[in-house]
């Protein structure tokens, strides 16, 4: 009736179409409301909704080593999160949020007038940090401008049933826990980890400060990015605190001149500590959680949020990292000046063209087709590609075959500390550069053991009868039923006359010496002793053997030599001590695994503790003493195998066994001299440098300062004797050292 009386028909048709707009308006947002732009969480979808979290690895002092996630998200319960995030984040993203049930009015019409009748592009967006949830929780798939309206109204319609579910703290701590930080970052805690290595509750004012002014532009705030950007945004959040009176005027002015300070950790598989051990026990949680969930448990690594507590002692494992870097980028620079411009990497074509068709570039072009003057071509282009060496990253104009020359003549290490008494394992490094060498040299290298094999054939000597003091010729022998295989020492002719005690040849490495104990003591024997102390590779049944011609994984070295210091007993190195869930109940617990039976008696035990002390204090790993002057009680053994091409150096104290090899993957490469490839030089300092810096932290004495048990005075007595005997002048005036004495090998 009203409109009847309304006589300018174009007024009256103005108020019409006002009418029908906002008609259409409230059936386009029923639409909405009722599913037509797509279904709209229901109360119970937003009541039950989970993070995926990322799960974590903590060494044995409870230090966050590692994640494993699909998003990097660590959530937090609100107790958790100090107050200074919680008034930075209303400052500066909200002023009004314990006003509005989720929408805020007053905001929404600043927007309208300013943004769409006064184009001001600086008024902002008017939303919520509830909106803001909802976005995290459902975010837009359809980023087009014609569904931009659509998707704002959705947030504030799931806003305005989050502020039905919950309250201000539940949503703030939703709010932290599932925003992102970029670089596939998100929620608080993993942000303040990544940015300040620190937990979200350690925060200062001006670190959250810079955590909370990032949510704005992820990117273009970024702290290790943009510093200055950053700074500025974090000085504009401090100055918004001291608008809605969280902070006083003067706390701002003091704090926006406190520079920009960063701890910058990047949670990245090829980067932070221990790479290689993280790797490894990823492989074992991947394994873990398909047993579990072919038991109904939905576990899964990367989304359940699990935590992995390990052995791995992270003091121990940065300090040997720290060894194995200095002691290699030396060694690398030896390795390279001793061949010179004769490297085989540079001039041995046969093996230059061997490697180049084993590479995968090479045989993904032969699997398509290409012919071989087709491939080289291709592989001899020169192009920009990053090479790297110890002196870090270099952008060079070089081909596919240089880069696998410059490769090539990497030397690599593997090196692994446990506790020989449970097999708890201490430190693990299974190569020079996780990043560029993803072949681990703990876990999956198996390579010949050198004389750290001679260990187990003189404890079987000594547990078939052969006295300690049992006497054996240097003499070198040319066996003729093993088509001539003469094994020789580096030392020089005069060892023609030498005859040598077990704990002399033994400490010194002596060759010959070993293969006639093992030729004494029988390859059966020496192979089963070898097995019952934990060997499970399997072993050449040959005369060689002695040598270390046996192919052995480090690990599983490792664990035999601890029945050295474990009553006999072998054990099996493990990492993983309990899984717990995101509750931090635990799920599973690990026990270490030990041999039931001692492998040889506790008289052979000491024994070979005595010999090895003696292979340390005045044998092959005497520079201990000497150049790294070293005085704790330790026994070992260097081993060195065939051209040089293994390093091997196996330590032994009360409380720890160490191993580290040194070698190429490339095994037809070795060292160019024993001088420098033995394991004494080539993998000892590793060993020497980690227990160096022990030696000078008081919480590692129970290992650096732990003696062996004592020795019975009868096993004393049987080592007393001269360790080297001379033959008598009768004797030698009948020897000729240039000449072999020829015999056949009975076993």
């Amino acid at each position: 009736m009203v409109l009847k009386t309304i006589k300018n028909k174009f007024l009256r048709y103005g108020i019409f179409a006002v009418i029908g707009l906002i008609l259409l308006f409230l059936l386009f947002i029923l639409s909405i409301k009722w599913g037509a732009w797509g279904k709209l969480p229901t109360i119970e979808d937003l009541s039950d909704f989970q993070y995926q979290r990322a799960s974590e690895v903590y060494s044995a002092d409870s230090v966050l080593i590692g994640k494993y996630y699909l998003y990097d998200r660590q959530p937090i319960a609100f107790e958790d999160i100090p107050k200074n995030v919680l008034e930075a984040l209303v400052a500066i993203e909200d002023e009004r949020f314990y006003e509005h049930n989720g929408i805020d009015y007053p905001s929404l019409g600043r927007v309208a007038l300013k943004t769409i009748l006064m184009q001001d592009q600086s008024a902002g967006g008017g939303g919520t940090l509830t909106q803001q949830l909802a976005k995290n929780l459902y975010p837009r798939r359809d980023r087009t401008k014609a569904n931009i309206v659509v998707n704002k109204i959705k947030e504030m319609m799931i806003a305005t049933r989050l502020e039905d579910i919950f309250n201000k703290e539940e949503i703030l701590t939703h709010y932290l826990n599932t925003v992102s930080f970029g670089d596939n970052t998100f929620g608080i805690e993993s942000a303040s980890l990544k940015f300040f290595n620190k937990r979200t509750q350690e925060l200062n004012l001006e670190e959250a400060a810079v955590l909370v002014g990032m949510l704005k532009a992820t990117y273009g705030y970024n702290p290790r990015v943009f510093p200055e950007r950053s700074l500025q945004r974090r000085n504009l959040v401090l100055a918004s605190m001291a608008k809605n009176e969280f902070i006083s005027e003067n706390e701002k002015d003091s704090l926006v001149k406190t520079p920009l300070f960063l701890n910058y950790r990047q949670y990245d598989n090829n980067e932070g500590i221990a790479p290689y051990f993280r790797e490894e026990v990823r492989k074992k949680m991947l394994k873990w959680t398909q047993e579990q969930q072919e038991e109904g448990n939905e576990y899964n690594i990367y989304t359940s949020g699990l935590k992995i507590y390990t052995t791995l002692d992270y003091n121990m494992q940065f300090w040997a990292e720290a060894a194995m870097r200095e002691h290699m980028q030396s060694l690398q620079a030896s390795f390279e000046k001793s061949y010179g411009n004769n490297a085989p990497w540079l001039k041995n074509k046969s093996l230059i063209n061997k490697w180049i068709k084993q590479s995968p570039l090479y045989r993904k072009m032969k699997a398509v087709g290409l012919e071989e003057k087709q491939i080289m071509d291709s592989l001899q282009q020169k192009k920009k590609m990053v090479l790297v060496d110890w002196e870090g990253e270099k952008t060079v104009e070089a081909s596919s075959i240089d880069s696998l020359q410059h490769y090539m003549k990497f030397l690599n290490t593997g090196s692994l500390s446990i506790d020989p008494h449970n097999g708890a394992v201490k430190t693990w490094i299974g190569g020079v550069d996780f990043e560029h060498f993803k072949f681990d040299h703990v876990a999956q290298s198996k390579r010949q053991v050198g004389s750290t094999f001679k260990p187990f054939v003189y404890t079987a000597a000594l547990e078939v009868g052969i006295e300690p003091c049992t006497y054996f010729s240097a003499e070198e022998v040319e066996y003729e039923n093993l088509k001539g295989w003469s094994p020789s020492n580096s030392g020089n002719k005069d060892e023609t006359y030498l005859n040598y005690s077990m704990e002399e040849a033994l400490s010194n490495s002596v060759n010959t010496v070993a293969v006639k104990v093992l030729e004494k003591t029988g390859i059966e024997n020496v192979i089963t002793m070898a097995k019952n102390m934990g060997i499970f590779s399997e072993l050449p049944k040959q005369p060689s053997l002695a040598l270390g011609t046996g192919e052995i994984y480090l690990n599983e070295l490792a664990g035999a030599y601890a029945s050295y210091v474990n009553k006999g007993r072998a054990i099996l190195p493990y990492f993983i001590k309990t899984i717990a869930d995101q509750k931090d109940s635990v799920l599973v617990k690990f026990e270490p695994k030990r041999a039931v039976e001692p492998a040889f008696s506790e008289q052979t035990r000491q024994v070979m503790v005595e010999m090895m002390k003696s292979t340390i204090d005045k044998g092959t790993a005497s520079r201990l003493r000497t150049t790294y002057k070293l005085n704790n009680a330790i026994a070992g053994k260097t081993g060195t195998t065939q051209n040089n091409k293994d390093a091997w150096f196996v330590a032994l104290t009360p409380n720890l066994v160490h191993v580290t090899w040194v070698g190429l993957d490339n095994h037809e490469i070795g060292f160019r001299s024993t001088s420098l490839g033995q394991g004494a030089n080539a993998a000892l300092p590793i060993f020497a440098k980690l227990m160096q810096e022990m030696n000078r932290h008081p919480s590692y004495n129970e290992i650096t300062k732990a003696q062996f048990t004592s020795t019975d005075p009868k096993v004393l007595s049987m080592l007393d004797c001269e360790p080297v005997k001379r033959d008598g002048f009768f004797k030698r005036l009948f020897k000729n050292p240039d000449k072999k004495k020829k015999k056949k090998f009975r076993n």
